[in-house]
Order: structure tokens, then C-alpha cells, then sequence
């Protein structure tokens, strides 16, 4: 009989040949726990997704309750369910008047495409700017958003009309002009490492949008949610875009997706063409159960008030001659290493003493922080000592 792990290896496929390989048995809270029955304190958050943890009980008494009513009936077309226009509601009177109509979807990079589309058919331009070492998802669409060749070549053609500029260099908002759809860009730069805005790079893009009539689109995918101390980046650096792209950590840990705009940008994907962009499972009642559960416990609990403090303590905690910095905008954290050669043994070593991080797609000397939000005092002290036994561990293997 052929072991789970030769089954997975023979009829999923793949998209890395080194994948991790973790079985998993469970999930609760901060820990996953493998089949062999080993614990792993959870530190990527499947990718910024669980930021209320593995499994919170209210997240899945809701999904349960739903289930009990119905599941998939037609979400985009006549049907009408209480789940998806109740979180659409309580999520908007969160955010600027502006920003009043959900248009539901299920995953990241389908929100990036709707947004592109969104903003084609709003402005009449073709032409897009995003920025380098970014990543806005896999699609054709959203993969020709990508700067590095080494990528993206190997899918050519993709879209015409996409330029590139570098973040947090105003120099280059000058790209920006009125041929310009929309620029997309990150609040934080995730795959490049971390990186933060600085010298009010995005108010000056909001202005230079304004100048240009062009949309400015903000992709919170990653860092929304609280995941950098305010609910939604945007707030923490003072900007209001004109489309606002979520998902990762909004259904907490079910699939699920938004596009958030004005009510008169979203109404013109009703006319010319009518069903401008639709989707089957988009706003599926479950996951607008569990995004509903999931955004009343983030406003009702402190989680998002305390994670400047608790990346704070990790700041404080993780010093070694081994990391030369460590960027973050709150629970997004990079631990950049002071040579390449470390960070696979760092990565490797930090699974093997029961930790989970990531490396990220485009810097090659860092490693990602980004627990759940629920981490507590005690735990940051678990990862951090873990963190610096695995950079131990990788200088002491390059000194023999």
C-alpha cells in the first residue's frame, strides 16, 4: 500500500521540487502538528492567511452554523444570502465612505484580475504600472505585473502595457500620466523582503493618481487584516486608494477574496458589457460566514492593538552576529542574514527544532516572520530562542 507522502508525490502536482513535505495531522491554535505526531510552532501563517490561528472556535461554530442552512446555491445572480451582504456591511463601516461596494472572490490573484479589468474599463486606458520585485499572483494577468524575467518568461506573451517602477523612489511616479489606468502596488512590499514605505512614497502616489486621473489600487492581499497594527495598511500610511484589493487572512483560513471599491466604479461592471466579471463561487456563504466570524473577533479582541508591541519584543529578541537587520511593519517580518549561504540551514534548522518560517520569492538573504496574531509573550520567547539556535546552528557550520 503506497505511504500518503508517495500518493501526494505521485498524483498532486507540484510546483517546487523540494517541496516541505509536512504531513499534517492537525491544526489548533499557534501549533500544527505532523502525522508522526510533532508539534510546529506556526511563524508564516500559511503566508499571512491564519492570523486568528489554526481552527478559532467562533471561525468554525460559524461555518458550522451556515452549513446547517445551506451552502452553494448562485451567489452571482439572482440569490440573494445573508451572510455575504451582512460582512460586506460590518467590513465597510470599517473602511472610508468611499470604499462602500464588496465584489466577492475566492482567491488573491482572482482579485487582482478583476481590479485590473475594473480599472481598464473605469478609466478607457490599457496601460498599468506596478513595481518591481513585487508579487501580485499567478494568472496570466497577474503575472505580467511581474518585473523578474526569470519568472514570468517562460508564459510569454503576456499583457501589453505594463510598466514598471521602483518602489519608494518618486522619481518614478512621473511613469504615472494620463495614460494610465492604474498603478497596483503593495502598502508593503511582501516578496522583496519587507519593505516598508518610506518619505511618503504612497501619498505621493495618491497625489500624482489625482494629478493623472489614474487609479490607485492597493494591494492589502498580505498586509491587511491588522497584520501590520492597523486593520488595513492603508490607515497606518495615510492613503485612500481608490480600489482596495483583501483576502489572505479575511476568511481565517478559508478561501475567499474582495475587490473594494466606490459604488459608481463597481456599477460599470453592470453595462457595456452587462456581467462585466463574474465568478461561480465568489462571496460562497461559507467562507463569507467564516470572514464574518473572523473580522468580529479582530474587532472585538485586542490582537490588532497589541501587535506593535509584540513586533517590538521580536525586534528586541532577535540580535545575533549572523542577522544583519530585521524589516517590519508590524507582524511582517524580514530577518535579513549577513550572507546567502545561511538562510537555508537557518530555515532547515528552525523546522527541524519545531518552527515554521518561509523564505521569500525575491530576496535570497532573508527569511518571513508572520505568526498569527494571537501570538502571545510566551511564544515570541519559543520562536525567538529557536530562531537563534537555528543561527547558531548555520555559523557554527561555516566555521569548521
Amino acid at each position: 500500500m503506497p505511504s500518503l507522502r508517495e500518493l501526494f508525490l505521485s498524483h498532486v502536482a507540484q510546483t517546487s521540487e523540494i517541496p516541505l513535505m509536512l504531513e499534517v495531522e492537525s491544526a489548533e491554535g499557534m501549533y500544527i502538528t505532523s502525522t508522526s505526531g510533532k508539534k510546529y510552532l506556526d511563524l508564516n501563517s500559511g503566508i499571512s492567511v491564519s492570523s486568528l490561528g489554526h481552527r478559532n472556535p467562533e471561525v468554525v461554530k460559524a461555518m458550522k452554523d451556515q452549513l446547517d442552512r445551506h451552502m452553494h446555491t448562485m451567489v452571482y445572480g439572482e440569490h440573494i444570502h445573508n451572510m455575504p451582504v451582512q460582512y460586506a456591511r460590518m467590513l465597510t463601516e470599517q473602511l472610508p465612505e468611499y470604499l462602500q461596494s464588496v465584489y466577492y472572490l475566492m482567491s488573491g490573484t482572482e482579485v487582482i484580475e478583476a481590479a485590473m479589468k475594473l480599472a481598464k474599463r473605469v478609466t478607457g486606458r490599457y496601460e498599468i504600472i506596478s513595481c518591481r520585485n513585487a508579487y501580485h499572483g499567478s494568472s496570466q494577468g497577474a503575472e505580467s505585473l511581474r518585473s523578474d524575467h526569470e519568472y514570468s518568461e517562460a508564459f510569454y506573451p503576456l499583457l501589453p502595457g505594463i510598466h514598471h517602477i521602483d518602489f519608494n523612489d518618486e522619481n518614478g511616479l512621473e511613469e504615472i500620466t494620463e495614460n494610465t489606468a492604474a498603478i497596483i502596488l503593495e502598502p508593503v512590499q511582501a516578496e522583496a523582503g519587507i519593505i516598508p514605505p518610506k518619505d511618503d512614497f504612497l501619498v505621493k502616489v495618491r497625489e500624482r493618481c489625482n494629478e493623472t486621473g489614474t487609479l490607485m489600487v492597493l494591494d492589502e492581499i498580505q498586509t491587511g487584516f491588522g497584520r501590520t497594527g492597523k486593520l488595513f495598511a492603508f490607515k497606518k500610511y495615510g492613503v485612500i486608494p481608490d480600489i482596495l484589493c483583501i483576502g489572505k487572512a479575511m476568511g481565517g483560513g478559508m478561501p475567499i477574496g474582495a475587490l473594494v471599491s466606490s459604488n459608481a466604479l463597481m456599477s460599470t461592471f453592470t453595462k457595456y458589457p452587462v456581467l462585466g466579471h463574474i465568478t461561480t463561487f465568489g462571496g460562497h456563504p461559507v467562507s463569507c460566514a467564516a470572514a464574518f466570524a473572523t473580522l468580529n473577533v479582530l474587532l472585538k479582541e485586542n490582537y490588532v492593538e497589541k501587535v506593535e508591541e509584540k513586533e517590538a519584543h521580536f525586534l528586541k529578541r532577535l540580535k545575533h552576529p549572523i542577522i544583519k537587520e530585521v524589516r517590519s511593519s508590524g507582524l511582517m517580518m524580514a530577518v535579513e542574514l549577513t550572507r546567502r549561504k545561511y538562510l537555508k540551514h537557518v530555515v532547515s534548522h528552525t523546522f527541524e527544532l519545531g518552527a515554521i518560517v518561509d523564505y521569500f520569492l525575491f530576496n535570497n538573504k532573508s527569511f518571513r516572520l508572520a505568526p498569527p496574531l494571537i501570538i502571545n509573550e510566551e511564544e515570541i520567547e519559543k520562536a525567538c530562542n529557536i530562531l537563534l539556535r537555528a543561527c547558531d546552528f548555520a555559523q557554527k557550520k561555516y566555521e569548521k
